[in-house]
């Protein structure tokens, strides 16, 4: 594995990779899951220990261990004063929350939030994401101008929302086939 900087939580603020420990369980998710995964040249991973208005979803080359940083929402039922921090995981039908855990990018595909993209809950803590529509979309509450107006982003019903700018990143390099880890340490 790559030799990635460490960094605590106070440090966050400046983060250009992930957590050490949220790779190594990452990457621990991937040996575990590898049978079902088929796209290997990059990962995405959420620190949803880190407050929203920072960028906290990476998309991770393993190999080289360079990344990508992009805003994400997290689900307002993981975060029901909407603090800007995830407070809990769901993988409760109607919870609007966030789950943890490893999922498997599916099909891309046009629906009501536009260019989207089903996700698969590999892990008995996400294992009802297809049930619970559990996706990645762009979302208008999403992006620095709602950081800087907030001071934290919109909430979704516990999808990984991006920025309408950020989207076709990761809807590109996230494709079928990839492993997105979320998880807080």
């Amino acid at each position: 594995m790559p030799s990635i900087a460490k960094a605590t939580a106070a440090d966050r603020s400046n983060l250009a990779e992930p957590p050490e420990e949220l790779v190594a369980r990452a990457m621990e998710a991937f040996r575990r899951h590898r049978d079902q995964i088929i796209a290997t040249d990059v990962i995405g991973i959420a620190d949803y220990a880190a407050h929203s208005r920072l960028p906290r979803f990476y998309i991770l080359d393993p190999v080289s261990g360079r990344s990508q940083t992009l805003l994400v929402a997290h689900g307002r039922g993981s975060d029901p004063a909407h603090s800007g921090f995830v407070q809990q995981f769901s993988n409760r039908p109607g919870s609007a929350a966030s789950s943890s855990g490893a999922y498997l990018a599916a099909n891309r595909y046009v629906g009501s939030h536009g260019e989207s993209r089903r996700l698969a809950g590999l892990d008995p803590q996400n294992s009802n994401a297809m049930d619970r529509a559990i996706v990645i979309h762009p979302a208008w509450y999403v992006g620095p101008d709602i950081v800087a107006q907030q001071g934290k982003l919109g909430r979704s019903d516990g999808c990984f929302a991006f920025s309408e700018s950020d989207i076709g990143t990761v809807l590109n390099r996230l494709g079928e086939g990839h492993l997105i880890y979320a998880d807080k340490i």
